[in-house]
């Protein structure tokens, strides 16, 4: 008898077939969010009435459960297992923006094997993920960014940061989570960051950027199908600029931002969008500082605030985004009415008690492991105000 014989139980279908890529693991960076995003993402490909593939290998989701995909693969979200299910199932094409980072990441082999990716192109996708090349881009559309430098060592390194001036932000790009991002004050904290990010990544560019201390972050998520833009939802969070995003209790809708100030984030939004050819989902953060509005970072993808905001607001956004990616509809098929009373608080959530040795102080590296939603009828809400109160002790140190 040989025992290295192989079995596979799959049997390929001979309808029109879109994989969905998940996940993974939940991780800090890439959480259960994402899993909402494909639940949404796998009904709205059957609705349209072709077959749903789920690759995913986390048993605690939902994406995972057996009847939600017409087929799932429980297998682990990368590259080698992934072309084996391409070559056997040869779909039409395959989603990364409903699965976080990480299957974002793949966007670039699918694309040098000439597989379709539905939504976004590749191209499009690594300007906003590159951000040598988006600061680029927000150059030429006269959008205000913080100043930034590329580096390959830590010489090149310390040159940047004279010309961009102290305090800046160093950070590797395409990483999960703001890993191994750190504020530095001086040459010598630059150098120790710049040794040991590419101790642990190397052949990563290393990103200079300005630092803008003391100012408002706020974001917003929204869906383009090429014609139309439609803001999904403006946040502002409470923590100031330099807390990771996922980190920060964001409040939908904004509560402190002046009506021009959003309006001119809503428009930097929409050339951006359009510059990048978006289809489907992006998500922008912003910078506020003395009435000036920065672009800090886009997303060419689900956010782990999509779904917040869709339960917010009782809209079922990425269904819409998902049909807009197909191509099986445009935003104006829709109407969009947002049921929110009051406001709703993105909580993040820490699991520091699990991990006791672990610095609890935020920064922009990523330590939350999940979030919550919290709804207030008004500002007054207690609440609210220890939030607030917290955040102006914050910014008076």
């Amino acid at each position: 008898m040989n025992n290295n014989i192989t079995y596979n139980e799959s049997v390929p279908s001979k309808k029109k077939k879109i994989i969905v890529l998940g996940s993974g693991p939940n991780r800090i960076g890439q959480g259960i969010e994402f899993d909402y995003c494909c639940v949404h993402g796998l009904m709205a490909i059957k609705e349209c009435g072709m077959e749903a593939i789920m690759i995913n290998c986390n048993p605690e989701t939902v994406s995972t459960d057996f009847d939600i995909a017409d087929k799932l693969y429980f297998e682990p979200v990368f590259w080698e297992h992934i072309w084996e299910i391409i070559e056997l199932e040869k779909p039409y094409g395959v989603i990364v923006q409903l699965g976080g980072q990480t299957a974002l990441k793949l966007a670039k082999k699918l694309h040098e094997k000439g597989i379709r990716i539905i939504g976004t192109s590749y191209d499009n996708m690594d300007i906003a993920e590159d951000r040598g090349r988006f600061s680029d881009m927000l150059k030429e559309l006269g959008i205000p960014y913080p100043r930034y430098g590329t580096a390959h060592d830590a010489d090149e390194a310390i040159e940047i940061a004279h010309h961009v001036g102290y305090p800046v932000l160093v950070r590797p790009s395409y990483v999960l989570g703001g890993q191994r991002m750190r504020i530095v004050l001086n040459d010598e904290e630059l150098e120790n960051g710049v040794l040991s990010l590419l101790k642990h990544l190397p052949g990563n560019k290393i990103l200079i950027d300005q630092f803008l201390d003391r100012c408002q972050e706020a974001e917003i998520d929204a869906i383009f199908d090429g014609n139309t833009f439609h803001v999904m939802g403006v946040m502002e969070h409470i923590e100031p600029a330099g807390i990771h995003s996922g980190d920060s209790n964001a409040v939908l809708p904004q509560f402190n931002l002046s009506p021009l100030i959003v309006q001119t984030m809503e428009e930097y939004a929409e050339k951006i969008a359009r510059a990048l050819q978006i289809k489907g989902l992006i998500n922008i953060q912003f910078a506020i500082k003395n009435g000036e509005v920065y672009v800090i970072e886009a997303n060419p993808r689900a956010s782990r605030t999509t779904p917040f905001i869709a339960k917010a607001y009782q809209i079922p956004y990425l269904n819409v985004a998902t049909k807009v990616m197909l191509g099986e509809a445009k935003l104006k098929d829709f109407t969009f009415e947002k049921k929110l009373k009051g406001f709703a608080i993105k909580e993040p959530v820490f699991s520091f008690n699990k991990f006791p040795g672990v610095n609890k102080e935020l920064g922009p590296e990523m330590k939350s492991t999940g979030e919550a939603i919290r709804f207030i009828k008004d500002l007054r809400d207690p609440y609210f105000r220890q939030l607030y109160r917290e955040r102006s002790m914050h910014l008076s140190k």
